[in-house]
């Protein structure tokens, strides 16, 4: 299967890593950055006749690949996505999947009407962790879901932002939920019955007076089936990264998810007593050198099948949008000072430029 991506930037080389553990034929890179698509080359030892090239349009044209991966700026996902799925590409779009409601349905809608599959790059679904809590709640082991709590305490400094200026601002990024915390976002969503009702947000630049968005947000979330979700998110842990976390509490049972990138089971407790809980622990434990994970090569496993066997990829498209609707209400809660009500039809980061100008 012909691959390409477009965007050689930091999360680069987990995807093009999956491609080739996947063994798609990677037939070529784009950036608007030469030297960025020669270290690719060079690190993964790819053909050196992999060709390269500035302009994705022409790549598309001229390539014309079954998959394409996009890891560019976030506020480009949208449009590049768009283009895509004219030229008949198929989709693994790097977290978020737009910035804008908008662009997100516009993605699902086209993507539907030409038969074209879009996964959104939640790779921590994938994690051994995750599925074995995301079993326990489709086989109701929680009994009656009660509540439960994203926390993602991390560390983020001003070489991090200086090195892509473009992080941190509200056209091409949003702040820490948006980017840093977008993923246990998800997998909070996912777990507590995905339709939302209400959501009330608080959020602050505290430390990072050089960005534009936001460096912590505080949330609670009312899931339509009588749940409850906390959302605790923030890039200004001293010194460094402390942990990505992710308990769900039922009535029958208490699990929670930490480590890096919640890949690990701390906490394994139900009243059926069907596993035992250090088994548990100690199976379903993984040690990823990153905060990514190691789900992209299972991601992409699976979207390969998703388009060999003509069927939505296991996070699809409207995953991705859930996800950044939970956000962006957040934000538009944080901003209104008020309860926002969901679902929302359109709202975007660029509805909050200035919210923290000093």
């Amino acid at each position: 299967m012909k691959y390409a991506i477009i965007g050689c930037g930091r999360i680069s080389p987990n995807h093009i890593a999956a491609a080739l553990d996947n063994d798609l034929d990677i037939v070529a890179l784009c950036d608007t950055k030469e030297p960025k698509m020669d270290k690719a080359i060079e690190r993964h030892e790819l053909p050196t006749s992999t060709e390269k090239y500035l302009d994705y349009k022409e790549m598309l044209k001229n390539e014309k690949p079954e998959l394409v991966a996009i890891c560019t700026e976030s506020g480009k996902h949208g449009q590049i996505a768009l283009d895509c799925i004219d030229a008949g590409s198929n989709l693994i779009i790097e977290k978020p999947i737009a910035l804008s409601l908008e662009e997100a349905d516009m993605i699902i809608e086209k993507a539907k009407e030409k038969n074209i599959k879009v996964s959104a790059c939640h790779q921590n679904r994938f994690n051994k962790s995750v599925q074995k809590i995301r079993e326990a709640v489709e086989a109701n082991r929680f009994g009656r879901l009660m509540h439960g709590a994203a926390h993602i305490r991390w560390s983020r400094g001003q070489d991090y932002y200086i090195q892509a200026p473009w992080r941190g601002t509200w056209e091409q990024d949003g702040g820490a939920l948006m980017n840093q915390c977008i993923h246990n976002i998800d997998l909070l969503r996912w777990m507590m019955g995905d339709e939302i009702t209400e959501v009330v947000g608080m959020t602050d630049n505290l430390i990072h007076g050089y960005i534009d968005a936001e460096d912590l947000g505080l949330a609670l979330v009312k899931f339509k089936n009588g749940s409850y979700g906390i959302i605790e998110g923030t890039t200004n842990i001293y010194p460094k990264n402390l942990e990505e976390t992710l308990y769900i509490f039922g009535e029958q049972g208490t699990v929670k998810a930490g480590g890096k990138s919640v890949n690990l089971i701390e906490e394994w407790q139900f009243a059926d007593n069907i596993d035992n809980p250090e088994e548990v622990k100690e199976k379903y434990h993984e040690n990823p050198p990153n905060v990514y994970g190691f789900g992209h090569t299972p991601l992409y496993a699976d979207v390969i099948d998703a388009i060999k066997n003509d069927r939505e990829p296991y996070v699809n498209a409207v995953d991705g949008r859930n996800a950044l609707e939970l956000v962006l209400a957040i934000y538009k809660s944080a901003a209104e000072g008020k309860s926002i009500k969901l679902p929302l039809d359109k709202c975007s980061t660029l509805d909050f430029k200035g919210r923290f100008n000093r």
